[in-house]
């Protein structure tokens, strides 16, 4: 390697932080059949792709990453070792990783219920006269 070539890549300026598109569609494929998988399961779920990576956003404190290999989500906490903890699936086994991802959502959706949506809070105003507000 020539020493301006080695000078390159040693400047991070000049190496390049592009990642492949098949690569990105790869990652972007298996988030949406995971997506479709959950969906299957009755969870509702959305799909974001960027920087070499793919989410799938499924509740308040349930993100899947897809590398384009592994699906990972984080579990729980270690006390112990002051750290997140996280399972992993691989990408190949969606509905699999979807199953896995499902028993998560159900702990999670059971301790952190949805607050009431806007529809919810207007029709309980409605239904209660004005003279009982503080």
């Amino acid at each position: 390697m020539s020493g301006a070539a080695l000078l390159d890549v040693m400047n991070p300026s000049r190496v390049s932080t592009r990642t492949d598109p098949a690569e990105n569609t790869t990652q972007r494929l298996h988030a949406e059949l995971l997506r479709q998988a959950l969906a299957q399961e009755g969870i509702a779920a959305d799909v974001h792709d960027g920087y070499g990576l793919a989410l799938v956003s499924v509740w308040v404190g349930l993100v899947v990453w897809c590398d384009g290999y592994r699906f990972w989500w984080r579990t729980g906490w270690d006390p112990e070792r002051k750290r997140a903890v996280y399972a992993w699936h691989p990408a190949i086994e969606p509905g699999r990783a979807a199953r896995r991802v499902a028993f998560r959502y159900a702990d999670l959706h059971a301790s952190h219920p949805l607050s009431p949506t806007i529809s919810d809070m207007a029709s309980a105003a409605s239904a209660s006269p004005a003279g009982n507000l503080p």
